[in-house]
């Protein structure tokens, strides 16, 4: 998946200087610009993408459909903060959408404490359930990756949300292969840590 949805690196981990020529920067352009047009084409082009997140990440349709709207809606509203020369719409995007399915797992978490504590209310004798497994997992890796490093977060996010190759990410980052991997061996050692943590 190399259609250029993320800015190419510079060595400081900036964006360099975007093509004119190239829709996808075009497309980021006129999106921060306010184009109404260009939110249709950002829709098109990485709806998908943030609904596979939302999908993986909460194992529901409409919750991942909820979310997806929810993401390009506050994209939109908040467009004014988006800068294309600090990085591509896509990215920006996958990071909306992250914020968005770790407030929807913590209102999840939210409602069963209430369903349980109406439950103990109630005189249950039934033990509470316990929760979700997948979803505190899913929290506690979003959290790790939240404490990560810029870049060793992107390489992850490329490899293991965009499902990239390592040579996939280096030529879209402008990385070098030798570091993407070790970026990934050092994410990987430092989220396994924290999930024994």
């Amino acid at each position: 998946m190399t259609d250029g949805r993320y800015a190419r690196m510079g060595p400081a981990g900036s964006a360099t200087a975007a093509d004119p020529d190239d829709p996808d920067r075009t497309l980021d352009a006129r999106f921060a610009e306010g184009d109404q047009t260009a939110l249709r084409e950002a829709y098109d082009r990485h709806g998908s993408a943030v609904f596979g997140i939302a999908l993986r990440a909460l194992g529901a349709h409409h919750d991942a459909e909820d979310v997806t709207q929810q993401v390009f809606v506050r994209a939109w509203r908040g467009r004014a903060t988006y800068d294309p020369t600090r990085g591509a719409l896509g990215g920006w995007l996958v990071g909306i959408t992250r914020r968005q399915v770790a407030d929807r797992l913590t209102a999840r978490i939210r409602e069963r404490a209430v369903v349980d504590r109406a439950g103990h209310a109630e005189g249950s004798s039934h033990p509470p359930p316990a929760p979700d497994q997948q979803v505190v997992d899913a929290m506690m890796v979003a959290s790790e990756m939240e404490q990560l490093p810029p870049r060793v977060r992107m390489v992850l996010q490329l490899a293991f949300f965009d499902d990239l190759t390592h040579q996939q990410i280096a030529a879209v980052t402008g990385l070098p292969l030798g570091t993407v991997k070790s970026h990934l061996r050092r994410g990987l050692e430092r989220l396994r840590r924290g999930w024994e943590g």
